[in-house]
């Protein structure tokens, strides 16, 4: 059973109360030790732009990477903060990854991918994921593409981050998944209904998935992915179709703390957060904060470590530790 790093963030806070952190949790043991806390007034973090939390994290070369709204924090192994890397084009970040010493960081607020060398911390490429608008507003509602056997693609459009004529800020993928494999980075939002992977610039269909979901990936011969509308872990053909479930961990409403908040703020079971061991093993992440080891041969959850049962506290970005 592995460690993992992951990131919370806590909604309907006060201001002066802790919006969130990083955590080192060992599912063997349950032990769980957070290394930062969002709130920790020592800690400068500039350019979070008043958001909450942390949210996606990658690893590379001995360093740690975790992204914030609207920055990129690098940081060492004891989590000494040692650069941050910003651009007008990142907004709402939501994941991050790294392959061949790129980073790749999703920005759903300006329905875009961005691309990070982090060699130099020049940021090389933009990609935009974006349905047509007329008058500010989407050219099809999403109420009604959920109608059609086959969902409205996106326009595509890729773009230089360093410099003018970018999207502007707009919200109509709600890009939220980017994972890199065999040369592709592979891209899916709340409302895409599709993951499309990008290489070489250009962009493909790889498979159909449902509306609202989180952290889609290739996996196996389908696509693994946080399947958050109905509060599970799914595996899907690359035709959408579901081929196994795993639930998400739930408990008695009595055991929560802040179990009275209306559903639109905070609610218990919201999956986000999933990474593959290999192919036959999985952690993935719920609220109230917990960490959760699946098998895929397993109907249900092999073992469970929660962080906390408050129920505004969900775990966002989680990666296995692999700084041991």
């Amino acid at each position: 059973m592995p460690r993992v790093l992951v990131s919370s963030v806590i909604r309907a806070t006060d201001k002066g109360e802790s919006h969130g952190g990083a955590y080192l949790v060992d599912v063997a043991t349950g032990a769980v030790e957070q290394k930062l806390d969002w709130s920790d007034p020592s800690i400068d973090w500039a350019g979070r732009g008043g958001d909450r939390g942390l949210r996606g994290i990658a690893f590379h070369d001995d360093l740690i990477y975790m992204a914030a709204s609207d920055e990129i924090f690098q940081f060492d192994k004891g989590f000494q903060r040692q650069a941050a890397f910003g651009n007008r084009y990142l907004k709402h970040c939501h994941e991050i990854c790294i392959d061949g010493g790129m980073l790749h960081a999703t920005s759903t607020g300006f329905d875009s991918v961005l691309t990070l060398d982090l060699a130099s911390g020049r940021w090389t490429d933009g990609y935009s994921f974006r349905f047509a608008q007329v008058g500010g507003r989407r050219l099809m509602p999403r109420r009604l593409r959920r109608k059609f056997a086959r969902p409205q693609r996106p326009l595509f459009n890729r773009f230089d981050p360093t410099a003018d004529g970018g999207p502007n800020p707009g919200d109509t993928t709600h890009i939220n998944s980017v994972s890199a494999k065999g040369g592709s980075l592979f891209v899916a939002g709340r409302a895409m209904a599709r993951l499309v992977a990008v290489e070489q610039g250009r962009p493909e269909t790889f498979a159909r998935i449902p509306y609202g979901t989180h952290n889609a990936q290739p996996f196996r011969a389908g696509v693994l992915l946080n399947h958050t509308n109905t509060d599970c872990v799914s595996y899907l053909d690359r035709d959408g179709r579901q081929l196994g479930s795993w639930p998400v961990v739930r408990y008695d409403r009595e055991q929560m703390a802040n179990a009275d908040l209306s559903e639109d703020l905070a609610r218990q079971g919201f999956g986000r957060g999933l990474a593959v061991i290999d192919d036959h093993t999985f952690v993935a992440g719920s609220s109230p904060a917990t960490v959760t080891l699946y098998r895929f041969d397993a109907p249900e959850p092999v073992k469970h470590v929660n962080l906390t049962m408050d129920m505004r506290n969900a775990i966002h970005g989680l990666e296995i530790w692999p700084l041991e």
